[in-house]
C-alpha cells in the first residue's frame, strides 16, 4: 500500500496522513481572500501561514463537469473524455447529460487508489456528479463510501457504502438551491474521518452562493465562515488538507441589471437560415434556477462543416466573442476531445453569455443579476495546501491538485 501509483500516466505517491481534497465549486481566488481580509477565516489564514496558497486555471468549458473529472483523473478532458455538463451525442443524435459513466475514458485515482487498499469517501453536493466520480469503486468492500447531500436519505450499502448517509448528519436534507447543500457535505465528511477514517477523501460543493453573490459580500463571507470551522475540524483530526475549485465566477449582465446575452442561434440562423446550425450549451444541468442555462461557451454544429472556419473568423469580430475556433483549432487550444465538441467552439467576453434563443431561455426565476462562468475569464482558481508545498515552474491547472498534495508536500 505505500508504493507509489500510476494513474493515467501520472505516478502518485501514497498519502502519509489523510488526505480531504476539496473543490469549492465556483471559487475564484478572491472568495478565500475577501473572506481572510474580513476576518472571517481565521483557521485558513493560520494555516497559509505555515502552508501553501498558489493559483492555478481551470479547464475550458470551466464547468462543473468537465473540472471535477479532471481533478479526480489528474487529466484533462481530451483524455478523461467529460466535455461539458452536457453534449450531444453522436450515436443517438440527442442532447444528454454528461452524467454517465459510459461516457468515461478513463478510470479515477480514487479507482486506482482503492483498487491498491485505501479507503476512499466521496460526497458531492448534487448527485450528478456522483456517479462519475464513484465509478468503478467497490461498495461491497467495506472501503468505499460516495454519496450527494441531494439523495443523502437514499443511500444503500450496495449503490453507496453506506446506509442512510442522512442519518449521521443531524440537518434536513437541504435544497440544491441553498448554501445548506454544501454545508451538509462538510458535516458529513467531519464525521465520516471520524468513523471511517478514509485515506483520500473528496467533498465537490455546489456554487449556488458564487452565482448569487460576489467575493467580499456579507452572505459571501458568511458561507467562507463556514467552510473555515470545518476545515478546522480536519487538520484537528489530523487530516491534511487541499483544496481548488472548478472554475470561477463573473457578473454577466448589463448596466440594467439584466443577463448580457448574445443569442448565438438566432445570430446563425440569421446568417444561415434555419436548421443549418445547432447549437448546443454545455452549461445545460437539471439545475438552471441560478444560472438559465446561459454560460460563456458554446459549441455549434454545422449542416456544411465545410463553413467552419469563415464561420469561425466571422463570428470574432462580434460584440461579446472573445475568441472563436473550428473544431480542430478549439481543441487543441483547450485539450478537448475532438468528438465530443461540434464543428466550432465558441467563447465570449468576461461579462457576456451566451446562448441559443430567447424564447429557449427561461430567466423569470433569476431573482439576482446574473452571474456565470465557462469562458476562458471564469478559469482562475485556488491551490490552497495546509502543508508546504513546492510548486514546479510551469503553468499549475485544478487537475495538478492530487500531484501537488501528494508527491510535493512536506
Amino acid at each position: 500500500m505505500n508504493s507509489p501509483l500510476t494513474v493515467n500516466g501520472r505516478e502518485y505517491a501514497w498519502p502519509r496522513q489523510p488526505l480531504v481534497a476539496v473543490c469549492i465549486d465556483g471559487s475564484q481566488p478572491e472568495y478565500i481572500e475577501e473572506a481572510i481580509a474580513g476576518g472571517h477565516m481565521p483557521f485558513t489564514q493560520k494555516m497559509l501561514e505555515s502552508g501553501t496558497d498558489l493559483r492555478g486555471q481551470s479547464v475550458v468549458p470551466s464547468f462543473t463537469n468537465p473540472n471535477n473529472l479532471s481533478i479526480a483523473t489528474g487529466v484533462p478532458p481530451k483524455v478523461h473524455g467529460i466535455s461539458g455538463n452536457f453534449f450531444l451525442d453522436p450515436e443517438s443524435g440527442q442532447e444528454v447529460m454528461m452524467n454517465d459513466p459510459k461516457f468515461l475514458r478513463t478510470g479515477t485515482l480514487f479507482q486506482s487508489f482503492h483498487e491498491a487498499g485505501a479507503k476512499i469517501a466521496i460526497v458531492t453536493a448534487k448527485d450528478k456528479l456522483r456517479r462519475l466520480l464513484g465509478h468503478g469503486l467497490d461498495y461491497t468492500s467495506g472501503r468505499a463510501i460516495c454519496f450527494s447531500s441531494e439523495k443523502a436519505n437514499e443511500t444503500t450499502l450496495a449503490e453507496n457504502g453506506i446506509e442512510n448517509a442522512h442519518g449521521m448528519v443531524a440537518k434536513p436534507i437541504p435544497s440544491v438551491y441553498s448554501a445548506e447543500l454544501s454545508e451538509f457535505i462538510f458535516d458529513a465528511g467531519v464525521k465520516l474521518m471520524r468513523s471511517f477514517r478514509p485515506d483520500l477523501m473528496y467533498l465537490s460543493t455546489t456554487d449556488y452562493i458564487q452565482h448569487k453573490h460576489a467575493p467580499g459580500t456579507p452572505i459571501a463571507n458568511q458561507f467562507y465562515a463556514m467552510m473555515d470551522h470545518y476545515w478546522e475540524e480536519f487538520h484537528a483530526q489530523g487530516a491534511a488538507l487541499a483544496l481548488t475549485a472548478d472554475h470561477g465566477m463573473n457578473a454577466k449582465f448589463n448596466q440594467a441589471g439584466e443577463p448580457d446575452v448574445l443569442y448565438l442561434q438566432s445570430l446563425l440562423d440569421e446568417w444561415l437560415g434555419a436548421k443549418q446550425a445547432r447549437v448546443i450549451l454545455p452549461i445545460t444541468d437539471p439545475y438552471v434556477v441560478h444560472h438559465g442555462a446561459l454560460g460563456s461557451f458554446a459549441t455549434v454544429y454545422l449542416v456544411d462543416s465545410t463553413k467552419a472556419h469563415e464561420l469561425a473568423v466571422r463570428l470574432t469580430e462580434v460584440e461579446g466573442v472573445e475568441a472563436s475556433y473550428t473544431n480542430m483549432e478549439g481543441c487543441v487550444a483547450f485539450d478537448l476531445p475532438n468528438d465530443r465538441l461540434g464543428d466550432l467552439i465558441v467563447v465570449s467576453t468576461t461579462n457576456k453569455v451566451l446562448g441559443t434563443t430567447p424564447e429557449r431561455h427561461d430567466l423569470s426565476q433569476l431573482k439576482e443579476p446574473l452571474r456565470s462562468h465557462g469562458g476562458v475569464c471564469d478559469r482562475q482558481v485556488p491551490l490552497v495546501f495546509s502543508q508546504q508545498v513546492e510548486a514546479t515552474g510551469v503553468l499549475l491547472h485544478n487537475y495538478d491538485l492530487f500531484d501537488l498534495a501528494l508527491n510535493h508536500a512536506s
